[in-house]
């Protein structure tokens, strides 16, 4: 239906204009202008979504052409059928197929944004589902296009003089007067504010986008933004559809609102939640089962000072002799077993026995030890030896030229010169004797390692 209105922004200076609801004639059939600028909205959200959707979701053409036609197709049939459910009283005709001829005449105005929103998202499931694309990634490209194409469809309502607000004398107050009427009346452009609140939320969604964080997130984004702005726009219209008393394009705005800034607040603490756990899992210590293999115990230098100091001479001084005897006997008695029955003592040990000749498990591990004499008689070229428990473990001998230990018998308790207390008895004091950092790992249970405590020797 035609409709010429004067429409004027006296306090921006703008004088009354005529706009005319209809653009042309085409083969004796109205064209309006709401349904050009409805059909530019969704022309340049096809092209938007192309772009964003190859740029940055990698979806094919081809896919992108499918999804639109789909979406198209659901998104003004559920547009139409929102709309017309709001206002059925004014679409009924003497007949049903006039009825039914209103309800599609889609041309001369009448589409509800929510039913579109509903309508294609169902369309978009099904699509994601049988081409089996993420949709999430197909969401977040339609957003900022579907942003677009609802500024353009926007230019309709001021084209067919629609979507105006209530009454006010604010600067920017819109006049509006019919050619019929003589008397304008001033209203809030509210068609102009969803313009302006859509513009910006194009921009920020665009600009935001590289920073998303999963996908869906852009469209969760879209229904915050845009809901949040609808539902106040929505108070200030004078055609808002309407139940009674209830504006159901206000509650559907609130309910995309509260669903979107729910879903937002939801996925950022799974998010935390995910980051904390693994930065927690990253610094949390292996299984006592799965430590790694003990290090060899290694004296540092301070400590062979101190030793050195307490004992009266160096290492090297004071297991020279004992080194050359213990290299005479081994030429004496070839035939000496590896090892001994379990319980059986170890040598004695010489005053002044230290930590380190003996490690945590037992076994000589400075780089200056010598091998032990070997079971067919053969010694060998170094100076000190080892001995063996009766589980098989190295218990006695000299490390790194140093001064033997003291017998440590098959239950690792110390019997010669270092006495169980573990408090030395030669020359040099508790104090006196160097400190060593051992790393050890137990497999056994609590009783194995507090064995394997007793078999370290001060």
């Amino acid at each position: 239906m035609e409709k010429s209105t004067f429409i004027s922004f006296p306090g921006l200076g703008i004088e009354p204009f005529r706009v005319d609801s209809v653009a042309f004639t085409l083969f004796g059939r109205n064209v309006m202008w709401y349904g050009i600028f409805v059909a530019l909205g969704i022309l340049f959200a096809f092209l938007c979504v192309l772009l964003r959707a190859k740029k940055s979701e990698k979806i094919k053409a081809e896919d992108v052409l499918d999804y639109a036609v789909c979406l198209v197709v659901s998104g003004v049939i559920g547009a139409r059928l929102f709309y017309v459910a709001g206002n059925l009283d004014s679409y009924r005709a003497g007949n049903f197929f006039d009825t039914l001829g209103r309800i599609f005449a889609v041309w001369e105005g009448g589409l509800a944004i929510f039913g579109g929103i509903a309508a294609g998202a169902l369309a978009l499931l099904l699509v994601s589902k049988v081409k089996k694309i993420p949709p999430g990634k197909a969401f977040d490209a339609v957003a900022p296009g579907l942003l677009l194409g609802q500024i353009l469809g926007r230019l309709g309502n001021f084209f067919n003089a629609e979507g105006y607000g209530i009454a006010t004398s604010l600067p920017w107050r819109m006049g509006i007067r019919e050619a019929s009427q003589t008397v304008a009346v001033f209203v809030h452009p509210t068609f102009l504010y969803e313009i302006l609140f859509n513009l910006l939320g194009f921009l920020l969604l665009n600009l935001y986008y590289k920073r998303k964080k999963y996908d869906g997130q852009i469209a969760l984004l879209y229904l915050t933004w845009y809901g949040f702005g609808r539902m106040l726009i929505e108070e200030l219209r004078t055609d808002a559809l309407t139940v009674g008393s209830l504006r159901i394009s206000q509650l559907a705005a609130f309910l995309c609102f509260f669903f979107g800034l729910a879903a937002l607040i939801s996925m950022q603490i799974v998010l935390a939640l995910r980051a904390r756990e693994a930065a927690h899992g990253e610094k949390a210590p292996a299984p006592a089962g799965k430590r790694k293999a003990p290090f060899p115990a290694v004296p540092s230098q301070a400590s062979e000072e101190r030793f050195g100091k307490a004992s009266g001479g160096s290492r090297e001084e004071a297991a020279e002799p004992v080194a050359l005897e213990k290299a005479a006997e081994n030429k004496k008695n070839p035939a000496a077993p590896e090892s001994r029955a379990e319980g059986e003592k170890g040598p004695e040990a010489s005053p002044g026995a230290s930590r380190e000749d003996v490690p945590a498990d037992g076994i000589s591990t400075d780089g200056a030890s010598a091998e032990s004499a070997s079971a067919d008689g053969a010694s060998s070229s170094e100076a000190s030896t080892e001995s063996t428990s009766g589980d098989g473990t190295s218990t006695g001998g000299n490390s790194d030229g140093n001064t033997p230990a003291g017998d440590v018998p098959a239950g690792g308790a110390p019997t010669g010169g270092a006495p169980a207390g573990g408090a030395p008895t030669g020359g040099a004091s508790a104090s006196d004797l160097p400190e060593f950092e051992i790393a050890a790992s137990y497999a056994g249970d609590e009783e194995d390692d507090e064995e394997d405590d007793s078999s370290l020797l001060s």
